[in-house]
């Protein structure tokens, strides 16, 4: 199975955003930048996570993204979801039916053992991602961080963070 890059960029700006205090945003060209990749293309993404309530937006030229959500509320499911759509990755066309000698139709009664045996392994992935929240992320990576990864992250929020006029929680709405 090959997901988008993305899925990549998302997971990861998910998880600078859960490093930032209830005033702080940090902007799509922020993120981008820390991350090397195409600000247009990790915008399009930011919004699509945006829409799904992931992420909230705080207007205007000194706005941008931060979490809408607690990062233990958020799973590598619900971003893979946002970012990739609800569909399971394989789809079974039925193409037994095709070519000069297609199956007879009372075969067609029950599900492909193909697609079902894709559909469970799809079930099995669905719930591996969903068990693993950006929290348990955030833990994994501070445990295995010497204090490089802490220190490059705490310099670039240091120039890049943006303080917004009131906390997001008193937000109306």
């Amino acid at each position: 199975m090959k997901l988008s890059d993305g899925v990549e960029q998302a997971i990861h700006s998910v998880a600078m955003l859960a490093s930032l205090e209830d005033n702080q945003v940090l902007s799509a060209a922020a993120l981008a930048e820390f991350h090397g990749v195409s600000p247009s293309y990790l915008l399009k993404h930011l919004q699509t996570l945006s829409r799904s309530g992931i992420l909230g937006t705080f207007p205007g030229p000194k706005g941008g993204y931060y979490l809408a959500q607690s990062p233990a509320d958020i799973s590598l499911l619900d971003v893979v979801l946002a970012v990739e759509g609800p569909e399971p990755a394989f789809r079974c066309k039925e193409i037994r039916r095709n070519g000069p000698n297609p199956v007879p139709d009372g075969f067609f009664t029950a599900p492909c053992q193909i697609s079902a045996a894709m559909l469970r392994a799809e079930r099995s992935y669905r719930a591996e991602l969903k068990s693993v929240t950006i929290s348990h992320l955030l833990a994994d990576v501070q445990r295995d961080d010497d204090g490089t990864l802490a220190a490059r992250s705490c310099v670039f929020l240091d120039a890049n963070v943006r303080i917004t006029p009131q906390n997001r929680s008193q937000e109306p709405g």
